[in-house]
C-alpha cells in the first residue's frame, strides 16, 4: 500500500488574513477558488514540501486556531527562523526537549537552545499563524535510515 499525506486543513477565522500571512512567509499559493454555493478553498504549500495546507470558507467545522502539531522540517533551522522572522512571522528562539526524545505539547519540558548532542530531530522553533494555529519547525540534517 502507498499512502502519501497531501493536505492538512487549517481552521481560520479570516481567510484573506490567513492567505496574506502564509504568502508573506513564503508559502506558494496553489489555489484560491469559490464555488457558486460559497465554498472557498485556499491551498498553500510550504517551500520544498510535497504536502499542502488548505483553509477557507466551509472547509472545516474546527474552531479557528485549534490546529496543533503541524511540523515543518528543515536542514537549516537557524536560516529558516531568520527568514521567517524577516518575512514577519513571530518565531520562538531555538529550543529542545529536556527528555531529548520528541517534544511535549505546548511549552512543557522545553529547554532553551539547540539540542546539545545532535543536529537532527532534536532542535525546534515554533510560531503561530494569525488565528493561533501552532507550527513547529524541526531540524533534520541527517534522516534516520529508511526514512
Amino acid at each position: 500500500m502507498e499512502l502519501m499525506l497531501q493536505i492538512a486543513v487549517l481552521p481560520v477565522a479570516d481567510v484573506d488574513r490567513a492567505k496574506a500571512f502564509y504568502e508573506a512567509i513564503g508559502f506558494r499559493l496553489d489555489a484560491d477558488f469559490t464555488s457558486p454555493a460559497g465554498l472557498r478553498v485556499v491551498q498553500v504549500t510550504p517551500p520544498g514540501s510535497a504536502a499542502s495546507v488548505i483553509f477557507g470558507e466551509k472547509v472545516t467545522n474546527a474552531v479557528p486556531g485549534s490546529a496543533e502539531g503541524l511540523h515543518l522540517i528543515t536542514p537549516d533551522i537557524e536560516g529558516a527562523v531568520a527568514e521567517l522572522r524577516e518575512r514577519g512571522a513571530e518565531v520562538s528562539d531555538l529550543w529542545h526537549d529536556a527528555d531529548g526524545i520528541f517534544h511535549w505539547a505546548g511549552e512543557a519540558n522545553r529547554v532553551a537552545g539547540p539540542h546539545p548532542d545532535t543536529d537532527s530531530y532534536g532542535t525546534y522553533a515554533s510560531f503561530a499563524d494569525p488565528d493561533g494555529n501552532q507550527w513547529t519547525i524541526q531540524q533534520v540534517v541527517t534522516k534516520f535510515p529508511g526514512r
